[in-house]
């Protein structure tokens, strides 16, 4: 399957930042071709990046409401993402569970709205340094996969991202064989729940991903890709992350 290399530029940038960082990212793209690339700016810069046009680029968001439309001041309904130019949308991720108390049932929700409006939901899951240390892992991302991905994921074409919670923005990345051991376990769960669809949905991992350890990373088996956080942010650091996965 072809690689995702997705960007989450988090609550990062200006309008003229925005603009400049997918400009280069998009002229750079034609420098990987193996793989998909994606940037996912802060909703106020989602509608100027998708409309810059050209090849090569995909855009999407960052988090979306469970509901279509209705009195939800300061959220972001799926079909507003569409009606701008979003094809992707990032939900569950780590940030959002903790910070504003997300759970798995909120994000099955909203995958669910992503999906009726036509987005294909990227779904984070990922364990505490705490749980690992207790050999929960496994455990906790199964947990999180089962209570989150909604029954018609595998028909869209939906991606799981795993991001262990302690490896994001902090430099440090699990081992190879600890994160080949995770994919690997998400592939048995997508296969389970799924079935044959199963083996193909996209797996990406993200945490911390640099251009120094993307290539030995995305040679891991099940490894389909890769969310990116602050690597992102930085054009010619994203392209060399996208044409590792080559």
């Amino acid at each position: 399957m072809r690689p995702l290399i997705a960007g989450n530029w988090k609550m990062h940038g200006s309008l003229a930042e925005a603009a400049s960082l997918a400009g280069a990212v998009r002229a750079g793209a034609a420098g990987a071709p193996a793989a998909e690339l994606l940037v996912c700016p802060p909703f106020p810069y989602v509608h100027l990046v998708a409309s810059q046009g050209g090849a090569g680029l995909a855009v999407g968001a960052q988090d979306c409401h469970a509901a279509a439309k209705g009195a939800h001041t300061g959220d972001v309904a799926a079909p507003m993402l569409k009606d701008i130019g979003a094809t992707y949308v990032i939900l569950g991720h780590s940030e959002r569970r903790a910070d504003h108390a997300e759970s798995d049932a909120k994000v099955r929700a909203k995958a669910e709205a992503a999906l009726a409006a036509g987005l294909i939901p990227i779904v984070c899951v990922g364990e505490s340094e705490a749980q690992r240390l207790a050999g929960e892992a496994e455990a906790v991302v199964t947990a999180q996969l089962d209570g989150s991905l909604p029954d018609g994921f595998a028909a869209a074409s939906g991606v799981v991202a795993y991001e262990p919670v302690w490896a994001i923005g902090t430099g440090r990345t699990p081992t190879e064989p600890d994160i080949a051991a995770i994919h690997a376990a998400i592939r048995a769960n997508l296969v389970r729940r799924f079935g044959k669809p199963g083996e193909t949905l996209r797996i990406l991992y993200g945490g911390s991903v640099k251009p120094g350890n993307a290539k030995a990373i995305l040679a891991l088996p099940h490894v389909d890709g890769a969310l990116v956080g602050g690597a992102s942010l930085v054009a010619t650091d994203f392209l060399a992350i996208a044409a590792a996965a080559g």
